[in-house]
């Protein structure tokens, strides 16, 4: 069976919702500022690093707009980090439309990060991101004492 535009979006959706479960589960300090080693992030940062790849592989896949800077650092409150989460996902949704399975097949160096690949591979990657950071949140919340979402529920 082949993943189509639809499916992979279905996919991408799913994995969304549960990290926002994730950030939802986390205290407002604790999300902003806790690491459980010096040289980790706190897992807010995470989700802005998640957030600026989506907007820059969609907007770049979809419009040719291939820009990478950091649109989410003031961001200091759950409330906005939640709100940009959706808004960002809200445009993803609306670029999608812009493309097209065989606009995801296409081969190309990637801007940010190195080899060429597929934008079907980029967002896969950026998927792989989001999964790797949000366990790294569920790890955040046990060190933390608290009883992360199960991870199956989408």
């Amino acid at each position: 069976m082949v993943l189509s535009k639809e499916g992979l979006l279905n996919i991408l959706e799913g994995n969304r919702r549960l990290t926002l479960r994730v950030v939802e589960a986390f205290p407002e300090k604790e999300l902003f500022h806790y690491t459980p080693a010096g040289k980790l992030r706190p897992f807010a940062e995470m989700v802005k690093e998640v957030m600026n790849i989506e907007t820059g592989y969609i907007r770049g896949i979809a419009l040719g707009i291939w820009e990478f800077p950091d649109s989410f650092a003031e961001i200091s409150t759950k409330e906005e980090l939640v709100s940009a989460c959706e808004a960002v996902r809200d445009e993803t949704r609306k670029l999608w439309e812009e493309m097209t399975e065989e606009t995801l097949g296409v081969v190309e160096k990637d801007p940010f990060f190195g080899p060429s690949q597929s934008h079907f591979d980029r967002l896969q990657y950026a998927l792989e991101n989001e999964i790797h950071h949000r366990g790294q949140g569920y790890i955040y919340l046990r060190t933390l004492g608290i009883e992360p979402p199960e991870f199956f529920v989408r």
